[in-house]
Formats: structure tokens, C-alpha cells, sequence
């Protein structure tokens, strides 16, 4: 029964032979292979499991890009703010969501869990407050 099934050539972490490669390689809907070792890619990967080279995008319009430092300059001149006062003001809107936040990760059963909790929202509000401060100090006049 073992001589029904045809011996594999190779296995699957090494590349398969130069022949199947160039072959694959002509055509796109096959299968799709690296272009420094001319190995197979691995089926949704995006590097070649071989050398580790960055599988080429089909589509690149599709892949989704990071916020840049224009982007952000273009937010930061929208809202009339120097780069270092929008960085200040982001930072206290984030401390100012996390002291929002504190009551609702943490709940309530004693006076001193009560307690503990106004203490860390003073906390994460003077973290708030000493940003926007940063921020207004950092403001330079336009």
C-alpha cells in the first residue's frame, strides 16, 4: 500500500526544484515565488521562509498606511497648534480618557476601594492637567 503514494522530492521547508520554480514563476495565478532564492512562498505568509525576504504586494494600494509626521502636521496646523503642543494635547486627552476610564475597570465594594479609586483619578488628572500645561507652554505664536 506504501508504493500507491509517490515519494515526496523534498520537504517542505526547502525550496522545490529550480525548474518547478521558473515554471511557477511564469505564471502569477499558480503560485508566486521569492525573488532573491526563487523559493515557494508559504500560502498568506509575507516573507519568504527561506531568506526572509518581503513577499512583493499584489495590490499595494490595498495595504494600509501608518500615521505619518505630515499627517499629523496637517492635524496640528488644522487646530492652529505647534507639533510639540498637539503631542502635549494628545497626551492629556489620553491621561484625561484613562481617569474617565478608571470607574469603569474598576468597581466599587468598600470605602476604601472608593478611595483608592478618586486617588487614581487625581492621579491620571494631574498627568492631564501637567500636559495641557506643557502643551500651552509649548505654543509658539503663528
Amino acid at each position: 500500500m506504501s508504493e500507491a503514494a509517490h515519494p515526496a522530492q523534498n520537504e517542505f521547508w526547502r525550496p522545490p526544484l529550480q525548474a518547478a520554480v521558473s515554471e511557477l514563476a511564469n505564471h502569477a495565478d499558480l503560485a508566486e515565488a521569492c525573488g532573491r532564492c526563487e523559493t515557494e512562498f508559504i500560502v498568506g505568509s509575507r516573507f519568504c521562509h527561506n531568506c526572509g525576504a518581503g513577499r512583493p504586494d499584489i495590490n499595494p494600494t490595498l495595504r494600509a498606511t501608518p500615521f505619518s509626521l505630515d499627517q499629523m502636521n496637517g492635524v496640528a496646523a488644522r487646530l492652529d497648534l505647534a507639533i510639540g503642543s498637539f503631542i502635549a494635547f494628545v497626551i492629556g486627552l489620553t491621561f484625561l480618557l484613562f481617569a474617565l476610564g478608571v470607574g469603569l475597570v474598576f468597581s466599587v465594594r468598600t470605602a476604601l476601594d472608593w478611595q483608592a479609586i478618586q486617588l487614581w483619578r487625581i492621579e491620571w488628572l494631574l498627568a492631564s492637567v501637567a500636559a495641557f500645561v506643557a502643551g500651552c507652554l509649548l505654543k509658539r505664536s503663528r
